[in-house]
């Protein structure tokens, strides 16, 4: 049983409509507000073609600060922090001695010694708090602050009318800014694949922000449960821990749980040339070692029905791997999911059959990602 320790300051609003406050990450969050298909389809329209605001407050937000900040960053993480400018983000990714992925995360760098590291449900911070014991840094989990993500293409509209210079902002920059009358930092990034920001602010200016946004936005924005989020990082190529990995879908010759990060095509996370991180030297002895691949599926033939979680890959009578993820798309008119197949059948246009959990067998093909905003002329734009 889960144990929810944490609390968000916009709970009660997501009560008032129909909220259900599950955990995650030990926060009560607004999983769902009512299960019925419409519900989902309306948040996720709504995200692609104008706004959605979801509490995404159960990331981790820790902020890391003192002399040897950047040092401990650089250990932890994939990325060379050296080379992130002040006013700018990343997303990295966080591995085990074994060169295994435990954990994702955007850092943040706010100014000269002075960082921010938010991090998924993995064990991140406890890397990080490892790390820093005996340097000259303070790692401090900061669980005022609050984090909702504004996404779809009519986000900017709505935060322009309070700060025009938005328009101007890269994608995965940093603003400080007063929103509403608020103080806040806003990034450019999201978890969505559509163009969006996150406005982190104090727990107290939450509900007012949550509001006023709502109000300007009119019907341009919608409050959209969490859950929805799976449904557009699937099109997306945007991986979620544990959900795609094998510490949901173990492997099945026994092997422990951990999966690297070629496996899971995130190997992009690792700046050239970069050694002497955590997990290093075996990160770069498994490449060409893959067991499996995630990968992209799609219904061949325009063929609408969701795949099952689980749902089993086949290619010529054998089995190739599982749908971790499936997604049914009316407004792009696909089905698509996120797979993780052998190697040989993680090519793009291999013919494939898919074999849902009630027995019904789907054609398929094996399709690279992301299937959305191919090109990231989308989530990058300006003005």
């Amino acid at each position: 049983m889960a144990i929810i320790w944490r609390h968000s300051a916009l709970a009660h609003r997501h009560a008032e409509i129909g909220g259900e406050l599950e955990d995650w990450n030990g926060m009560g969050t607004a999983w769902f507000y009512d299960h019925t298909p419409e519900r989902a389809k309306e948040d996720y329209e709504a995200i692609r073609t104008k706004a959605g605001l979801m509490d995404v407050s159960g990331l981790k937000k820790c902020h890391v600060t003192g002399a040897d900040a950047a040092y401990v960053i650089d250990r932890c993480t994939t990325r060379n922090v050296e080379k992130i400018a002040p006013g700018r983000a990343v997303y990295a990714a966080m591995l085990n001695a074994d060169g295994k992925f435990i954990d994702d995360c955007v850092i943040y760098h706010i100014a000269v010694n002075s960082w921010m590291v938010v991090i998924g449900t993995g064990t991140g911070m406890e890397s990080l708090t490892t790390v820093a014991a005996g340097k000259n840094c303070t790692v401090l989990f900061d669980d005022d602050l609050h984090d909702m993500s504004l996404q779809g293409p009519k986000s900017v509209d709505i935060l322009a009318t309070q700060i025009p210079t938005i328009r101007d902002l890269a994608y995965f920059g940093i603003t400080q800014a007063r929103l509403f009358g608020r103080d806040v930092m806003i990034s450019r990034t999201g978890y969505t694949g559509e163009r969006g920001y996150e406005i982190f602010c104090r727990a107290k200016d939450a509900v007012h922000l949550w509001d006023s946004i709502l109000e300007t936005g009119g019907d341009d924005v919608r409050p959209v449960q969490f859950s929805t989020l799976d449904m557009l990082r699937i099109e997306s190529y945007l991986l979620f821990y544990p959900g795609d990995n094998s510490e949901t879908f173990p492997f099945e010759d026994g092997s422990p749980c951990g999966d690297t990060l070629w496996e899971l095509g995130l190997d992009f996370t690792v700046s050239p040339d970069k050694i002497g991180f955590i997990g290093s030297e075996n990160h770069y002895a498994s490449e060409g070692k893959e067991r499996f691949k995630i990968y992209g599926v799609q219904l061949a033939d325009g063929g609408m029905a969701q795949m099952d979680m689980g749902a089993r890959c086949m290619m010529g009578g054998k089995d190739v791997g599982v749908i971790t993820y499936g997604l049914s798309s009316e407004l792009n008119n696909y089905s698509v999911a996120i797979a993780r197949l052998s190697p040989e059948a993680a090519q793009a246009g291999t013919k494939l059959e898919v074999v849902q959990l009630d027995g019904t067998k789907l054609a398929a093909t094996a399709e690279e990602m992301p299937f959305y905003d191919k090109d990231k002329s989308v989530r990058t734009a300006k003005g």
